[in-house]
């Protein structure tokens, strides 16, 4: 085999089985569950806090437990000293997602983990409670020059993130969409950030740091990054007119249109993008945008047909709709992810050995060393 031939063999491990998991089915012919929860049950019935729990814990909780679930989130919203110090000499330029990832590799430094992992779960709730925390944090200190406090009455992460970040009472289905987006993105098997968390996590190391390196793989554009692509994308276009026109020349010219396609899906597409869809259209439906973005996907589903809309594509203009500046998107995900990065965490110390695989070798033959002086 030639090195162009082995290269093209290589497909970024699709259909690779690499390892159990009892979390999640994605793409296995009866859609995504959490623990064998539909995500069209969840989403429609559950809260996120509800989702969390039972990622972190393996089922649903009763009235009581869910209640004191959320009060020990509520009660983890504070920064400490040092942590606001950091988030204060991050400039404003920088990527939020960088912001993110700093701010948690930091938690490990200021929180640490205790070595046994006896307090993961306490560990878990606080990274919950916090990362709403430390993005609107920043955000208003490395705009305005203002320190906002952690009070608040909102008892869930969607209410709370949402009246930190505009410093006002949020609307209830502003809420109520951000509750459907939170559980659509909490988990989603082996995906790209997850593989790195578990990785991270098979060398024993702290959860703080198998957080950290998880949101490094969310950053980039062909995973987390999608719902920010897809945003500039519909916004660049003022009319459908200029949608239709703009997205067939994007096809000649077979450019990627993030938002489209995935990897574990067939053709019945990603099952969340309907649910965040019907978000999309309750929030904004009458708007241009909305329009935009119908037409592109009816214009996709005529000419791709087998690239069917993915949960980042309408999850974008719900949030615009929500006012959240597109720079934000993908921290949002992390708030929301964390949850089945820790879960997966869990399930990796709990039966542990290192992940560590073998690569197939496509290199040149051994060859002679030749001097220096010789080549």
């Amino acid at each position: 085999m030639s090195v162009s031939e082995a290269k093209k063999k290589v497909g970024g491990l699709a259909g690779v089985v690499a390892g159990s998991s009892a979390i999640c089915t994605c793409g296995l012919g009866n859609g995504l569950n959490y623990y064998g929860y539909s995500i069209e049950d969840l989403a429609n019935e559950a809260t996120f806090e509800e989702v969390a729990y039972l990622l972190q814990f393996a089922k649903l909780p009763n009235k009581a437990e869910l209640e004191d679930y959320k009060e020990k989130i509520s009660a983890n919203r504070e920064l400490n000293e040092n942590l606001k110090a950091i988030l204060r000499a991050i400039p404003k330029d920088v990527h939020p997602m960088n912001l993110m990832q700093s701010a948690v590799a930091a938690l490990g430094a200021l929180e640490g983990e205790k070595e046994d992992f006896s307090d993961q779960d306490e560990k878990i709730i606080r990274l919950l409670g916090i990362l709403p925390s430390v993005l609107c944090y920043w955000h208003h200190y490395a705009n305005f020059g203002k320190e906002i406090d952690f009070k608040s009455e909102q008892k869930t992460i969607a209410g709370y993130f949402l009246e930190k970040l505009d410093l006002k009472e949020p609307r209830e289905d502003f809420i109520n969409a951000m509750h459907c987006s939170l559980i659509l993105y909490a988990e989603h098997e082996f995906n790209a950030s997850t593989f790195t968390a578990r990785v991270c996590a098979s060398t024993r190391s702290d959860i703080f740091s198998a957080v950290a390196a998880a949101i490094g793989a969310l950053r980039g554009p062909l995973h987390g990054g999608a719902n920010e692509a897809a945003m500039h994308l519909i916004q660049s276009f003022s009319s459908v007119e200029e949608a239709i026109k703009g997205v067939n020349e994007k096809l000649e010219k077979k450019e990627l249109l993030m938002g489209f396609g995935h990897r574990v899906y067939g053709l019945g597409g990603d099952p969340r993008n309907a649910l965040i869809k019907e978000w999309s259209k309750k929030l904004g439906g009458d708007s241009m945008l909305y329009k935009v973005s119908e037409a592109i996907e009816m214009l996709m589903k005529e000419k791709k047909p087998n690239l069917p809309p993915n949960a980042d594509f309408y999850s974008a203009s719900a949030y615009h709709f929500m006012g959240i500046p597109t720079e934000y998107f993908t921290p949002i995900f992390i708030m929301s992810r964390v949850s089945g990065w820790c879960a997966h965490i869990k399930e990796q110390r709990a039966n542990n050995k290192i992940i560590r695989p073998s690569s197939e070798y496509i290199g040149p033959e051994p060859r002679k060393f030749t001097q220096i002086q010789e080549r």
